[in-house]
């Protein structure tokens, strides 16, 4: 059983945005971007509290990702990542996206806040950020 529910569709989904926001990274990069997108989901808080299920993570607006906009993220998902999709899927979690809920590319450093949320570290050319447990338990709840 999974963390969040996931159909065949739903793996296939995350897989594409994914690759389209982090292929460049690595596998790595993109189980730490994949982190983010299965938060988002699992979260009630914030942002993300109508944000129930894969599709409607892919799809939020405003707030979603901008990979959805571009021609890349229509490529078919290919069995390596949908393979990464569902060890998150399972619950795998990496370091310092375990619990982040926004993931950007600035053109230099990471700063320490963003849009009012905490730097958890950076992969690569991706800043990741995490809210507050005061703001958002249930981003830190086991499974």
């Amino acid at each position: 059983m999974g963390v969040i529910k996931a159909r065949d569709k739903d793996i296939q989904l995350l897989a594409r945005l994914m690759r389209a926001e982090a292929e460049g990274e690595g596998e790595l990069g993109m189980l730490k971007a994949g982190n983010v997108m299965v938060n988002r989901v699992r979260a009630d808080c914030l942002d993300f509290e109508d944000i129930n299920d894969v599709e409607r993570m892919v799809y939020q607006s405003p707030g979603g990702f901008e990979a959805v906009q571009k021609s890349y993220f229509y490529q078919h998902a290919r069995e390596r990542d949908k393979r990464l999709a569902r060890k998150l899927i399972q619950g795998e979690r990496h370091h310092p996206a375990d619990f982040a809920l926004w993931f950007f590319r600035p053109e230099g450093s990471c700063p320490a806040q963003w849009w009012g949320q905490w730097n958890s570290g950076r992969y690569k050319l991706h800043c990741f950020y995490t809210p507050l447990a005061s703001e958002c338990q249930s981003v830190y709840s086991t499974f």
